[in-house]
């Protein structure tokens, strides 16, 4: 299920950037328009982040993945690339888990 939320969003969020260009034209956006856009995709990963992290059945879900995002959000500030962020955080929520 969760791939298919990420799929899904991955598509939306495509679509909607595709639009605007097909829809304006060689028209340029207001300012203010422009910068909703610009955040848009960023708002909607980092909710459905927080969604897949700390989501359960209706309630707050405080377990190994929170260490895990934490964890790859410690790598991202020390400015690491992609991969080793991803492994970070993969290896630290694996290893509480194990614990």
């Amino acid at each position: 299920m969760t791939w298919l939320v990420i799929a899904v969003v991955g598509v939306v969020t495509i679509l909607f950037k595709a639009s605007g260009p097909v829809l304006l034209g060689r028209r340029e956006l207001l300012p203010r328009a422009l910068s909703v856009v610009e955040v848009l995709a960023p708002a909607m990963l980092a909710a459905l982040v927080v969604t897949q992290t700390v989501g359960g059945d209706g309630e707050l879900v405080f377990d190994e993945r929170l260490a895990g995002v934490a964890a790859g959000g410690v790598a991202i500030w020390l400015r690491a690339p992609l991969i080793v962020v991803m492994v970070v955080a993969a290896l630290t929520a694996a290893l509480i888990r194990l614990v």
